[in-house]
């Protein structure tokens, strides 16, 4: 019962340090006010290097799941067959 508590408190707490100061929420565009602090981006080449830092993460998780999920390796020869089988 105890853990539950200090869990739930860590996570409140975490929360104020994540939301951004009413100083930096002036300094920042509609889209992340709130969100961080310090500065807002100071050209449009920021916006243009965050959207595709973000495209390249996305495309990275879509590929890494589709991997994990179905790999697609069959062939017999393949490195994994040698830790599946049973002979040594």
């Amino acid at each position: 019962m105890r853990t539950k508590y200090f869990t739930f408190l860590l996570f409140v707490l975490s929360i104020q340090a994540v939301i951004a100061c009413p100083v930096c929420k002036k300094q920042q565009p509609t889209i992340t006010q709130g969100l961080t602090h310090g500065a807002g981006p100071e050209s449009n080449w920021d916006w243009v290097i965050v959207s595709a830092m973000a495209a390249i993460t996305l495309a990275a998780l879509i590929v890494s799941m589709k991997q994990l999920i179905k790999p697609g390796e069959k062939n017999a020869d393949h490195v994994k067959q040698s830790i599946l089988s049973d002979r040594q």
